[in-house]
């Protein structure tokens, strides 16, 4: 099996890249199940009914967030009914959703969970703590787990990645929307890569227009951000499931 996870979604051109194309891509690599990070899918980042609705529709299983999940105030009666957008684990339990959910994909019982670093991010609770619940309160029914941990610290990635080695098969890192060239098999058996990068438009700086965020960072004055306009990309990495012993045998960088 072959499970496809993308990095942030960045706004409409995004969004409408993958509308378009992500079925064929599933098709032809033979993608069992998607997930992806939704939080940033609207102009003015957050992530609408509409479209996560529409990005369910068009390919994707699993949507996973992040610290802009509550820009858009109808999302949170969204998430108290849907399972299939899910808001990372470590927010407060009186928040709206959860930090995870349960699917199947080719006969495999897959547990995806979200969770929030605290590194130079907003102080949640504590991620490898809440992870661990996570995994204790589904023991038993799960045959593989899928863990995004969106943070900014690659430190904090890698040290929630070697904790879990070995419990969590799935594990990547997004919130930075630069793919980075670390895909691997950790030593106890789990793919890993640091960050999936963004899927939106690279010309633009992180997604956004240069200019605001070159005059942003020279003449400190804040500005209102504004995408990039043009053709989309969409990065990420597959993993594939060895059907043998349910481990992930080879991790994929991709970008399409």
């Amino acid at each position: 099996m072959k499970i496809l996870c993308l990095g942030d979604i960045v706004g409409p051109d995004a969004l409408a890249h993958l509308s378009r194309e992500l079925w064929s891509y599933r098709k032809q690599k033979g993608i069992s199940l998607v997930v992806a990070n939704g939080e940033n899918a609207d102009e003015s980042n957050g992530l609408s009914p509409a479209a996560a609705d529409q990005l369910l529709e068009r390919g994707v299983d699993v949507i996973t967030t992040g610290n802009h999940i509550w820009k858009k105030n109808e999302i949170k009666a969204y998430l108290d009914r849907s399972e299939s957008v899910i808001r990372p684990l470590n927010y407060p339990g009186s928040c709206p959703g959860k930090g995870y959910t349960l699917t199947d994909a080719d006969g495999y019982r897959v547990l995806v969970m979200n969770v929030m670093g605290t590194v130079f991010m907003e102080p949640l609770g504590c991620p490898f703590d809440a992870v661990d619940k996570a995994l204790s309160a589904n023991a038993g029914r799960y045959d593989i787990a899928i863990l995004d941990v969106h943070a900014e610290a690659t430190s904090e990635k890698l040290a929630l990645a070697h904790y879990f080695d070995g419990r969590v098969g799935i594990m990547y890192g997004t919130h930075t929307h630069v793919q980075t060239a670390d895909e691997q098999i950790l030593p106890k058996g789990s793919g890993y890569m640091t960050d999936l990068g963004m899927c939106g438009v690279q010309s633009g700086i992180l997604g956004v227009e240069n200019e605001l965020i070159v005059s942003r960072l020279r003449e400190k004055m804040p500005v209102r951000h504004k995408l990039k306009k043009g053709d989309a990309y969409a990065c990420g990495a597959i993993f594939e499931i060895d059907p043998s012993n349910s481990r992930v045998s080879s991790v994929e960088r991709v970008k399409f």
